[in-house]
Parts: C-alpha cells; structure tokens; sequence
C-alpha cells in the first residue's frame, strides 16, 4: 500500500482522480459502443426487443424408431 500512495506525491489528486475516472468512463463508452456495433442482439435489447412471445417449435418426429417387427403398445 505505500508504494500506491506514493503516486500522489508525483501527481497530485485534483489531477490524477478526475484522470483516472475519466479514463475508466472513456473505455465503459468504447466496450458500449463496441458491443452495440458488433452484435445483433444488443441494440434489440436498448430498444426493447420484440414484443411477442417466442414461438415454442415442437417436434412432432420420434427420437429413435422401431423396427418393423416391434410394434408399439
């Protein structure tokens, strides 16, 4: 810990605080910004997305058949 408070006798915090926080704000807005541009799903998110509910698909064909000469009770 005394080696990180030694930063504010080079720097002093008026300076260094509002750098820092300015700094962690700007790339918070590049990760957004990044995010929001690359992807899909993320700007439908911002605006709400859809507004219906998801379709449950339903599969009407068995997992495995039977042979021919089994036949189901």
């Amino acid at each position: 810990m005394a080696n990180q408070a030694k930063i504010w006798t080079v720097v002093p915090p008026s300076v260094g605080l509002p750098l820092f926080l300015g700094t962690v704000t700007v790339i918070a807005i590049l990760v957004h910004l990044a995010i929001l541009t690359h992807t899909t799903w993320f700007p439908a998110y911002w605006q709400g997305g859809s507004k219906k509910a998801a379709a449950v698909e339903h599969i009407s064909t068995p997992v495995a058949s039977l042979p021919s000469s089994v036949t189901a009770n």
